[in-house]
């Protein structure tokens, strides 16, 4: 959300610019001569990525800066010009290279956020400058080899390039007169950067293209040519190529006609090996393009009967085939080519370049039956074609007499979509076609444009609608825009543009299901949305895009349900016929969707039922195999949920003599299916027919066949359970319960041998079935069945079931959590029509409950936590229920709970340990929850992940240190809170996963002096003793070594206590000398550790000697093992 606020974020100043200038000037002022310190380094990269942020954050309103440019510029031009001044002046100077290079980076910022073009005025160019520049490139090695430097080079360059545009004499700086030695000084600069990778390529040669500008530099231009006629390195040619093009594109004539008299032997020197690189033929193309048009004559030159050159029309062939490369870059610029040459032709000719380029259209279409038959190639010559046409009409070289075939062309590339294996290609067509409308727009008259607006809207409309990708929806809906802005021609402009503007149509979801019908109002609008929503959407590769296409189109069809449903079905019936899977599929989604339609209109029951059985009888079309097929799941999937919505009771009834005889198997087909989805569709079909007739019978046999079946059947049947309608037909009610409550036991506890999976599902069941039943809950299901679901629930909250997948009993705790809530608000909304509500829901369980998922609450799972933490404030917020003694299902201390949870704050989120686990300590204070809350505290404590781990140890650190010493005080105290964690460990002193929390909870508390408080009282160095001898026993039979290194800084810790020093020093030798030498490592080392921070009164100087110098580690055991003993005798020695 925050990323969102700042992308849509927009500027109307440079609002920031004395922050900017305040960082600006601390970061120049640094000493480009002294290395900094690497706090001072540290410091100033800080500085640095403070500036680059804020001019990052100006990026796409960079105009902002305009005004101010100077000022901020200047300031590091002239920090770098002294750089170089001293540089050139005494090379033996030393400078630091980060406070250097960072300096020059500061300056390519601003290049890249203004542009070089815009940057460059700012720099120094007085004819004194041309030595200190020269003189710098020329004898600073050190940055001319550092790859980190590349900025400084860059700007250097580009500076120089600046210079040598003044208008002046470069031989006057020679030493040797005649010897033109300035001149070939630079141009060496410059070619030793050409054939760099980076923008000092860039930078070489826009400094040799300003070299060779010059009046006195045509004689090295010349050599230059030759140059590259024989060079056949690759970056040496890119730099060459780009050098080229700064001439032909701002040169003076008489180095123009040096470069067009040999610019043909140039491009025939890129032979295939070159020509293969990209940006190679980019700038080819590019170089031939501005050569065609510096040898096209001027105007006036034309009117005076100058011919235009015949080379022109190899120019232009040359660039037709561009047109049609493989790459965007080089498409791109011939397009831009092509349309620069038309502009300076006479009009005729003009018109043959368009006609051309309309030709490339034809190429891949004349053996194509519709555009869907092309061969993936044509992408690129469309798009090419699309390119040169928006860029002819955007300079108004469109005449209305082609304007016909374009619009016609134009039509088809809307739509340009050609499948490529598991894709298609075509959206960078279909962004193109809507740049050409854009383009139209913007240079068209308005009448010109009137036959096509109609035409125009309803296309524009629908793709910006149900185009899937985001950019065309965005180009498609831009487009629109313009026309709207411009010509006022597209019917209901402004309104249909507010439907689709750019924020509407860019999530696909928003764009089918509320923009579309939005504009389906519209009647001009309906029957093409509607059209290409049956053509195209839904039948398109992807499976979403046929979902939301249903589903849009059902949307659309409520607009008019007495026209538009017939169409519908017709093209959706002839679509299952096809032998197409993807057909198929988006026939019975639309079907399926178009039976909901008829469902939510007010029609009678008799024109209902012969819809259905119209809509349901289209399955016949389909033969069984594919129905059932094994690669066929989505299939399989959306005829169960077809059967789901069309099945009526009469096809029921007809059994074998139904319209689709074996309807019945597709979806015991698909409740065994592996496929969730399929099963989860095969359920609600069961459920829809449980509504219409007893199926008593049926739920009976699945429970036989997928109890016994395999793991993937199994997991259906929690599915079936839950969808049943037992409130219409119960008779299956009793064994369904029994089932769901064998189903989630574990099976060593008499349940059945169903995988996690399976009993997921059917605790998911558990809260359907309360949910369907609860309008007669006392018909149905005594208190205690019902108490024996809420107890299935509770126990699931316990569910830690690990597999190589991790905790995914999590799984069952977050359903039974939420289960939990759902059936308590079920409860609570009808306790005034439920007689033995005390018996369904008695208190004690109820608060158990609550208990149990308010501990969910405190665990180290994130999306645990955030889903008990929602359903906990949903019970908060929960009324009491309507009947006798309700004070009596209050929960205990409801006002803290509600001081504590229950506030005004948008973002409240329990997966946010920061914000919970400060609130949630004081419930510790609270007997009722103690046991619970310690429990969820110590299992985050164990977590490893920082987000979780960091705040709950602040957390009970802080809580702990503000409680009472001793037993004496009322409240919650510091012993009774230690009795409760060692309790807690003894409870479970088999399982790990309590114990080692508990430890490290006990570690944390150490360290963080939270448990100074127990040396000060009998009763706590009683506890001290007991925590002491838990952690020291049988350390050696132990095989978690985290249990060890935890029991081992226990012990270490506790040295801090006088009173239990002696035993502790004792039991160091378990651990200095245990078998695992990770363990006698890590004793030394956190020994070690401990005894710098800690006054244990003892001289430790030659125990901390005797940890250093011996190698723990060792496998001669028993040298280790005289050295603890050694440690240990130390210890006692110096009392």
């Amino acid at each position: 959300m925050a990323d969102e606020l700042i992308e849509r974020k927009l500027f109307a100043t440079f609002d920031r610019q004395d922050e900017f200038l305040s960082y600006q000037n601390k970061f120049l002022s640094f000493d480009l001569t002294l290395n900094p310190s690497a706090d001072e380094d540290k410091e100033e990269l800080v500085l640095f990525t403070k500036l680059c942020n804020i001019l990052d954050s100006y990026q796409e309103q960079s105009y902002l800066l305009d005004p101010h440019l100077e000022g901020l510029v200047t300031p590091v031009v002239d920090s770098l010009k002294r750089y170089a001044t001293l540089l050139a002046s005494d090379p033996s100077i030393e400078f630091s290279s980060s406070r250097v290079t960072r300096t020059a980076l500061l300056m390519y910022q601003y290049v890249k956020c203004r542009g070089y073009k815009t940057i460059i005025r700012f720099l120094p160019h007085e004819i004194g400058d041309l030595s200190i520049v020269l003189g710098f490139m020329q004898r600073a090695e050190e940055f001319a080899s550092d790859p980190e430097q590349w900025s400084v080079r860059y700007i250097f360059l580009i500076w120089l390039s600046l210079i040598c545009m003044l208008p002046f004499d470069l031989a006057q700086f020679d030493e040797v007169e005649g010897e033109n030695s300035t001149a070939k000084a630079i141009e060496a600069v410059g070619k030793n950067y050409l054939t760099s990778a980076g923008l000092e390529r860039h930078g070489g040669a826009l400094l040799l293209s300003r070299l060779y500008m010059r009046k006195d530099t045509l004689d090295q231009l010349r050599a230059f040519m030759t140059w590259t006629i024989n060079t056949k390195e690759m970056f040496s040619v890119i730099g060459a190529l780009q050098v080229h093009c700064e001439i032909l594109k701002s040169g003076p004539a008489a180095q123009v006609q040096v470069l067009l008299s040999e610019v043909f032997s140039v491009i025939s020197m890129l032979d295939s090996t070159l020509a293969s690189n990209t940006v190679v033929r980019k700038f080819k193309t590019k170089l031939i393009s501005r050569a065609g048009l510096r040898m096209i004559p001027t105007k006036a030159q034309l009117d005076h009967g100058v011919d235009i050159p015949e080379s022109i029309e190899q120019i232009l062939e040359q660039l037709f085939e561009s047109l049609q490369d493989k790459d965007t870059i080089v498409r791109w610029s011939a397009a831009k080519g092509v349309a620069r040459i038309a502009s300076a032709l006479p009009a005729d000719f003009a018109d043959q370049v368009l006609s051309t380029v309309m030709g490339l259209f034809s190429v891949h279409s004349i053996a194509a039956a519709t555009i869907y038959d092309m061969p993936a190639v044509a992408e690129s010559t469309w798009h090419g074609a699309c390119l040169a046409c928006a860029e002819m009409a955007r300079r108004g070289l469109v005449r209305p007499e082609l304007l016909s075939e374009l619009v016609e062309w134009l039509s088809k590339g809307l739509y340009f979509d050609l499948r490529k294996g598991a894709h298609s290609v075509g959206s960078n067509v279909r962004d193109a076609s809507a740049y050409v409308i854009w383009s139209l727009a913007r240079s068209k008259d308005p009448s010109e444009l009137a036959p096509y607006a109609d035409r125009l809207a309803r296309q524009l409309a629908t793709v910006a609608l149900f185009d899937r990708e985001i950019h065309i929806r965005r180009a498609a809906s831009a487009a629109f825009q313009e026309n709207v802005g411009r010509t006022s021609l597209f019917p209901h402009g402004i309104d249909v543009l507010r439907k689709t503007d750019f924020y509407s149509v860019s999530i696909r979801r928003n764009a089918f299901l509320v923009a579309a019908p939005q504009v389906a109002e519209h009647p001009e609008y309906r029957p093409s949305l509607l059209d290409h929503l049956m053509d195209v959407p839904l039948r398109h590769w992807d499976p979403a895009m046929r979902s939301l296409a249903a589903q849009s189109m059902r949307l659309i069809c409520l607009e008019d349900m007495e026209t538009l449903p017939p169409q519908v079905f017709s093209k959706a019936n002839r679509l299952l016929e096809s032998t197409d899977n993807t057909d198929i599929h988006g026939g019975l989604l639309a079907l399926t969707e178009l039976s909901i339609a008829f469902t939510g209109t007010a029609r009678s029951p008799e024109i209902r039922e012969k819809d259905m059985r119209n809509i349901f009888k289209c399955l016949s079309a389909i033969p069984y195999p594919v129905l059932v097929g094994p690669r066929n799941e989505i299939i399989t999937a959306a005829a169960c949920e077809f059967i789901a919505q069309t099945v009526t009771l009469s096809e029921i009834d007809l059994h074998d003599r139904s319209s689709v005889p074996k309807w019945r198997q597709v979806l015991d087909h698909g409740l065994k299916h592996r496929s969730i989805p399929v099963q989860e569709a095969a359920a609600n079909g069961i459920g829809a027919i449980s509504k219409l007739v007893d199926c008593s019978s049926v739920v009976r046999r699945l429970i036989r066949e997928l109890t016994s079946g395999s793991l993937a059947s199994q997991q259906s049947l929690g599915r079936v359970l839950g969808s049943i309608d037992y409130d219409t037909f119960p008779a299956c009610l009793p064994e369904s319960i029994e089932c769901l409550l064998k189903c989630v036991k574990p099976s060593t506890t008499g349940g059945i041998n169903a995988n996690l999976e399976a009993r997921h599902n059917c605790y998911k069941a558990i809260p359907k079935i309360v949910e369907n039943v609860a309008p007669h809950l006392k018909q149905h299901m005594t208190p205690g069945v019902f108490n024996s679901l809420l107890d299935a629930l509770v126990t699931g909250l316990d569910d830690y079931t690990v597999d190589e997948r991790g905790d995914v009993g999590s799984w069952i705790r977050i359903t039974c959590i939420g289960g939990l809530t759902t059936i308590t608000e079920i409860l609570v909304s009808r306790s005034e029509s439920i007689d033995e509500y005390s018996a369904y829901l008695p208190p004690e369980m109820y608060h158990t409950a609550v208990t149990g998922i308010l501990k969910q609450g405190l665990e180290r799972l994130d999306n645990v936590r955030h889903e008990a933490g929602e359903c906990i404030m949903r019970l908060l917020r929960l009324s009491l229920p309507k009947t006798d003694k309700s004070e009596r299902w209050t929960l205990p201390s409801v006002s803290l709970l509600r001081e504590l949870f229950i506030t005004d704050e948008v973002d409240v989120d329990w997966s946010n340990g920061n914000w919970l686990f400060p609130r949630a300590v004081r419930l510790l204070d609270v007997e009722f929850y103690r046991h619970a809350v310690l429990q969820g505290l110590i299992t985050s404590l164990g977590s490893k992940t920082e987000s979780t781990h960091k705040p709950v140890s602040s957390s009970l650190v802080a809580h702990i240190k503000s409680l009472p010493y001793d037993e004496s005080n009322p409240t919650y105290d510091l012993v009774s809170f230690v009795k409760d964690l060692i309790k807690l460990a003894k409870t479970h002193f088999n399982s790990n996963g309590v114990v080692v929390p508990v430890l490290q909870a006990f570690n944390i508390l150490l360290e963080g002096g939270a448990l100074v408080g127990l040396g000060l009282s009998e009763e706590g160095r009683k506890i001290l003793i007991v925590l002491q001898s838990m952690v020291s026993r049988h350390v050696d039979k132990l095989k978690n070594v985290q249990r060890i290194h935890e029991s081992m800084k226990v012990v270490v810790n506790l040295l801090a206590f006088a009173p239990i020093v002696d035993q502790c020093i004792v039991n160091l030798i378990n651990f200095l000398g245990h078998h695992f030498p990770s363990v006698r490592s890590e004793t030394a080392e956190y020994l070690y550790l401990t005894l710098q921070s800690i006054d244990i009164d003892r001289e430790t100087d030659e125990v901390e000697e005797v940890l250093l110098e011996t190698e723990w580690s060792s496998t001669d055991h028993d040298a280790v093992m005289e050295k603890a003993r050694s440690v240990v005798d130390l210890f006692q020695s110096h009392v």
